[in-house]
């Protein structure tokens, strides 16, 4: 694994292909109140580049570009919270998006375990620490152990993709998985408006 650390923005000229892995560290969990503080994105190559922000600083217009890309597929693991956090604070539409979460909860039906570790570790037999999730993104300095943690939610969701491909077309689910992802940058403005935890489609 190689870590590559932009301050601000992701340098011009990275390739990352038809597809990229994505995922954020905030503040906090609180879409009004915390602030984004990285961006972590991957090839599936191996390597991880890692976009740090100074409070109120946003301008990157290389990531804005890449988000916002309709030639790249964005892969997340809960796209929900992600694609809000850069509509919020960079003021992009990210799309298109696949979501390994909601990937997860069609195929994986025998099982209320959905997180990334515990994907992961079904699917591809590796273990993913979780010890730093809940640590000061915000700090002046990051720690290796920090980097390394940011570094591991992108590093593995192409091949995780991969696996739940198969069991999507396997069950007949990957048209309403493709649905659901087009939905997701609606659903998330529905959260930034003021409706995270209603359902608006409920008769009630």
């Amino acid at each position: 694994m190689t870590i590559h650390l932009h301050q601000g923005d992701l340098p011009s000229g990275i390739d990352f292909g038809t597809s990229v892995a994505v995922d954020s560290e905030t503040l906090g969990l609180s879409l009004g109140r915390d602030r984004l503080c990285l961006v972590q994105l991957s090839a599936g190559d191996g390597d991880a580049h890692i976009v740090r922000f100074e409070r109120g600083n946003y301008d990157a217009p290389n990531l804005k570009a890449l988000l916002s890309s309709q030639n790249v597929l964005k892969i997340f693991h809960f796209a929900r919270f992600d694609v809000a956090m850069f509509e919020r604070h960079l003021g992009v539409v990210t799309r298109p998006v696949y979501c390994t979460k909601i990937a997860s909860r069609l195929s994986r039906t025998y099982t209320d375990r959905h997180g990334l570790k515990d994907v992961s570790r079904e699917l591809l037999g590796i273990e993913i620490s979780k010890t730093q999730q809940s640590s000061d993104w915000g700090a002046d300095v990051l720690s290796p152990e920090q980097l390394a943690y940011a570094a591991s939610d992108v590093l593995h969701l192409h091949a995780i993709k991969a696996r739940l491909d198969q069991m999507l077309e396997r069950e007949g689910r990957d048209e309403l998985a493709r649905a659901c992802f087009d939905f997701l940058p609606t659903r998330a403005r529905l959260d930034l408006a003021g409706w995270p935890d209603i359902d608006i489609f409920a008769h009630a």
